[in-house]
């Protein structure tokens, strides 16, 4: 076998056992695949079985062994059994469809359930691996194009199997998955369009959901509801196993689509053409509030059911914006540190674009904002680039602290998103550097999905406060109200965990220090509106929330008693309050002194005397300048003005000038009729030229009615009758013409 050519280009030669000549294969063919049954994969059993733990381990032993098998197979060897053994895939398509995932949990793990698990998942992984690599060495490899093809045409990848495979084995391999995932999408750029096309049905998940709880997304649909449509049934009404697979669906869609953007967030890009994350904070808006609300205040028969649902509900909800921030992060803040100052302004405006939209989903913005600040993400664009809108990036910010507001949720001080991500980065990275599958972090992931779920759930007060309390202290009567308080909010209400905990002595260190007697404290009491309101009429004479005595003097109702109208028209104080007003501006004076002693308003003062200058010396002590009067700018015509008054003084000059004509001399006796046809016939003529009439020729005229026609003249006629139509009438000439040949008008 020549070793240096690709494995697609390779010919063998075998012989042929029917005919018994020797022929040239390729090394890729059917007839070279091994007879090797695969068995299908069958979950571990939930209750613990004996004869079902020993039929899955038996299944298992067998998937294991025909799997080591197939990865000691030389390379020629595995590739025909994985091309054309059709048992093999769908020995791992139902490993990748019944595997439990880690957010799922054994009731009565069996050890030696747990060890031959172990054991299968490494060798589906190992295989899936082997599957994905186009060159194992310098002699054992397939050419780029030739490996797209096979592993595309035959179905040995799609992207729900690139979805299972991240979600299974995401955790403690992250390395290898994203060189494998990176690997499988570069040589065949195809699964990008079908990734393209898958994201309408992720989208439709979301609509189902909704649609199951009663609730409706926005811009759901462009068609309206109809009228006859099913009536909508709330989570509170639809059965418990309803409910159950509600959440089951919504965690494992999650999970599966954060796991696989975390290995490869390459396909931000192709899921944001559909306007992911807009619609996946709608999604976040409306359906997890009415989950919540509905795990609390629904009645189940097992606590621990009630617990697991709100575990699984917590852990969606952490995912979705985890899942946000991936989509942000590779597609603008991503973009931006890497390319410096190239195309930079487009990815700010993308970022500013996403949070203005979103800013009256109130319950996403905080959220989101708890994990992963937006005043980071708005700082680290101002470092990028120091010329960014701060009217835009101030009124984000403050839209994030006015949706905190609403919440009634206090902010935390201290920003643990990046924190967060570097946190898991290194977690991510020693794992891969060890090689370990991480199947004891499912324990640590659910505590803090229990964090975060006590970070958003409502905090009970009233009765039902009150209720718990007395439930441990009936039980535990030595411990003070404000010590089983304090164990409450750390447990999450849950009294029956609290009383456990506190026989066991497995409380948590923070409430070793607390006192066990301690008493509840009194709130004191908070202040009454009246003592907040504000008006404008606030501490005035008659605000009787600020005075205890008001002068009842000033308070009538109708016409005020010994007041009448002669009274009130008699009464001139105001003008006399006016008076003083204007005297404290020595504006109003009664008396002027002038010259010679004479009093301004006495009794010779002459009524028709202009007195405007008297007091008043306007301008007298202005400096008078010579040329103040001729100094002025002329005054000169505008220029269109200017052009018009030209044209009528030569107009005018044109009409002085020319002649006057003597007008025809009166004739009292009658006039000859020739002369007159003669003045009409010229008068018509100039008419005709000044509008751009044709007059007909003169031959056209002709003779008068029984004198006879000249042969000029009928020859001018029949070209006017045939050329008619190029002035009017509009072909009716030859039309009436077409008509009468066909028939159709009578001659």
């Amino acid at each position: 076998m020549p070793l240096t050519l690709p494995l697609d280009q390779i010919q063998l030669s075998e012989l042929d056992k029917k005919t018994g000549k020797t022929q040239q294969i390729p090394a890729l063919h059917p007839s070279r695949k091994e007879d090797c049954y695969f068995v299908l994969y069958k979950p571990p059993p939930q209750d613990g079985t004996p004869a079902l733990v020993e039929e899955f381990l038996e299944r298992a032993n067998f998937i294991a062994g025909d799997l080591d098998w197939l990865l000691a197979l030389p390379h020629d060897k595995f590739w025909c059994q994985v091309i054309f053994d059709e048992t093999l895939q769908k020995c791992l398509d139902s490993f990748l469809h019944y595997t439990p995932r880690q957010y799922d949990e054994l009731e009565n793990p069996n050890p030696a359930v747990a060890e031959v698990q172990k054991h299968l998942h490494r060798s589906v992984f190992m295989t899936f691996l082997r599957m994905s690599t186009h060159k194992e060495s310098k002699e054992h490899f397939i050419t780029p194009e030739a490996f797209g093809e096979i592993i595309y045409d035959g179905f040995l990848f799609d992207i729900p199997k690139i979805f299972d495979l991240c979600v299974i084995f995401g955790k403690g391999n992250a390395a290898l998955l994203k060189k494998m995932i990176g690997n499988i999408f570069n040589q065949q750029p195809n699964y990008f369009n079908d990734l393209n096309e898958t994201m309408p049905t992720i989208l439709q998940v979301c609509s189902s959901i909704c649609e199951k709880c009663g609730l409706r997304l926005e811009n759901h649909s462009n068609w309206p509801q109809k009228i006859g449509a099913q009536t909508k049934v709330s989570p509170m009404d639809m059965p418990l196993q309803a409910l159950k697979d509600i959440l089951l669906y919504l965690c494992d869609t999650c999970t599966t689509l954060f796991a696989f953007l975390d290995v490869f967030p390459e396909a931000s890009g192709t899921i944001q053409k559909h306007d992911f994350i807009h619609r996946l904070a709608s999604f976040y808006e409306v359906i997890i509030p009415e989950l919540e609300n509905t795990i609390k205040k629904r009645r189940f028969d097992e606590t621990s059911l009630q617990s697991d649902l709100w575990r699984r509900l917590s852990h969606s909800r952490k995912k979705m914006i985890e899942i946000f921030h991936l989509i942000i992060n590779h597609t603008c803040l991503q973009p931006i540190l890497e390319n410096g100052s190239e195309n930079i302004l487009t990815f700010i405006e993308d970022f500013l674009q996403i949070f203005t939209v979103l800013l009256h989903q109130k319950r996403f913005l905080t959220d989101y904002d708890e994990q992963f600040p937006v005043a980071d993400d708005i700082s680290l664009l101002q470092q990028a680039f120091p010329a960014l809108d701060e009217t835009r990036t101030s009124y984000i910010i403050k839209a994030v602290d006015s949706a905190w507001e609403a919440s009634g949720r206090n902010k935390p001080t201290l920003a643990t998103g990046n924190t967060h991500i570097s946190h898991a980065a290194v977690i991510s990275q020693l794992a891969a550097a060890n090689g370990e599958i991480e199947q004891d972090c499912k324990q640590l992931e659910y505590e803090n999905d229990d964090y975060c779920a006590g970070a958003t759930a409502a905090k009970i007060t009233g009765v039902e406060l009150e209720s718990l309390i007395s439930q441990v202290k009936d039980i535990l009567p030595h411990l003070g109200e404000g010590f089983i308080l304090a164990c409450l909010e750390e447990y999450n209400y849950d009294a029956e965990k609290v009383i456990n905990n506190i026989l066991e002595d497995k409380i948590l260190p923070s409430l070793h220090k607390l006192d066990t007697s301690l008493q509840r404290q009194v709130k004191e009491d908070q202040e009454s509106i009246l003592s907040t309101r504000l008006n404008v009429f606030d501490h005035d004479e008659f605000d009787v929330y600020s005075r205890n005595s008001v002068d009842m003097s000033k308070i009538w109702k109708g016409k005020k008693k010994g007041e009448g109208g002669r009274m009130l028209l008699d009464d001139k104080s105001h003008i006399a309050q006016q008076k003083e007003r204007y005297n404290a501006y020595s504006i109003v004076v009664e008396e002027v002194p002038v010259e010679n002693g004479v009093q301004f308003y006495g009794d010779d003062y002459d009524d028709e005397y202009d007195d405007t200058y008297d007091v008043n010396q306007v301008g007298a002590n202005d400096v008078d300048s010579d040329d103040e009067l001729t100094s002025r700018r002329p005054f000169t015509i505008p220029l269109i003005l200017r052009q018009k008054e030209e044209e009528e003084e030569e107009d005018d000059e044109a009409e002085e000038e020319a002649p006057k004509e003597e007008g025809p001399k009166r004739d009292l006796f009658v006039q000859d009729p020739a002369l007159l046809r003669e003045r009409a016939e010229a008068r018509r003529a100039t008419f005709c030229a000044r509008k751009g009439f044709k007059r007909d020729n003169a031959a056209v005229l002709g003779n008068t009615k029984s004198q006879g026609q000249s042969k000029e003249t009928l020859t001018e006629r029949r070209k006017k009758e045939a050329n008619k139509s190029l002035r009017a009438n509009h072909n009716r000439r030859s039309l009436a013409d077409r008509k009468r040949n066909k028939g159709m008008i009578p001659s």
